[in-house]
């Protein structure tokens, strides 16, 4: 619901200007520099006042007395709410996105240099989340046993990324038994995700308990969640730590440290940016960080899922300082996200 003092237009303009000087300046914002922007013409009295509502209501503090005003979380909310989401991106972005991730050969150096774009446009941090294994589209597996009831799996997933992982069922198969089932897998379940291969052994076994197949026994088991679940294999790519790291937001040495131990620990990251792919908007923007405890509270999220044939796979996004250029920000994830889509999706890649 809209706050009494954001009712007024003026006041909403008045309330971005400062929200922007903010952002390009980083020093709290004067009356008189709102006046000098303001096309009204308005006096910096007639500010004041209005700053003075604003402040009241949450959305600007007052560091000192004698002290311009900076905004506050509710503040980025409004403006990413009011003025961030209508923004566009400029022509020259568009071609430097689309350059950079044209060159791109495979996979891998797409979200390598996804992640760079993002960071270099926001300076903050660029992620780029791959799917989890299970989510991965299949085109080709194999199973390979190992010593100690070990096995390997090896994905090639019809994006062209070849994805593996060790696991250790509760069950010990020979290798005779494991190409049988690869097998079975590779000629009828192309262009399936594992999840849904599972599902759908799932419910073949419901409909012919008494005359189930072995070896679809056998697929099922491997394709179990316990073995391949939903987070398992999820790839992360990030670039801009330094960039990050060097933000006046984080001073603190205690911030800093727990911000890089952060990235460090990268199921966080992973966690934060697999959250949007649940959720309503193409793109999301989140003000402040719970998951990540004190230096969070100094963060914001901008992310968007993308999707390979039309699948859902993963997510990327910026990761930065909540005084970040949302306009930029925001238009840049959307266009990385759509260009991301199609390349991942070309049937040419190898």
């Amino acid at each position: 619901m809209r706050s009494a003092a954001l009712n007024d237009k003026r006041n909403r303009q008045i309330l971005a200007d400062i929200v922007r000087a903010y952002i390009e300046s980083g020093e709290p914002v004067s009356s008189r520099a709102i006046s000098r922007r303001s096309p009204e013409s308005l006096s910096p009295a007639t500010i004041r006042n209005v700053m003075s509502d604003l402040e009241e209501e949450g959305y600007l503090f007052q560091p000192h007395t004698s002290a311009g005003r900076v905004p506050t979380a509710t503040a980025y909310r409004f403006f990413v709410q009011e003025i961030g989401t209508q923004a566009t991106l400029s022509p020259e972005d568009q071609t430097y996105i689309r350059k950079e991730l044209d060159a791109a050969q495979t996979p891998s150096e797409i979200m390598e240099r996804a992640s760079h774009v993002l960071a270099t446009m926001s300076h903050g941090l660029g992620i780029v989340v791959s799917p989890p294994l299970a989510r991965s589209v299949l085109e080709h597996i194999r199973f390979l046993a190992l010593p100690e009831g070990r096995l390997l799996v090896v994905l090639i997933s019809q994006d062209g990324m070849t994805r593996d992982k060790l696991v250790r069922p509760e069950q010990a198969f020979t290798q005779q038994e494991l190409d049988r089932t690869a097998e079975y897998l590779n000629q009828n379940y192309t262009g399936w995700t594992l999840d849904a291969i599972r599902a759908e052994l799932l419910a073949r076994l419901a409909q012919e308990h008494e005359r189930y197949d072995q070896l679809a026994s056998t697929a099922l088991m491997l394709c179990e969640t316990s073995v391949l679940g939903e987070d398992t294999g999820a790839q992360l790519y990030v670039d801009g730590a330094a960039q990050i790291a060097t933000a006046p937001e984080f001073a603190d040495a205690g911030q800093l440290r727990e911000l890089l131990g952060a990235i460090e620990e990268k199921r966080k990251l992973v966690t934060l940016l697999t959250g949007c792919i649940e959720g309503p908007e193409p793109v999301q923007v989140q003000i402040g960080i719970k998951e990540i405890e004190n230096a969070g509270a100094h963060l914001a999220l901008i992310s968007a899922p993308y999707a390979v044939h039309d699948r859902v796979q993963g997510s990327l996004g910026v990761l930065g300082p909540m005084r970040m250029q949302y306009e930029r920000a925001i238009t840049a994830v959307a266009y990385v996200a759509q260009l991301f889509s199609k390349q991942l999706s070309r049937s040419d890649r190898p």
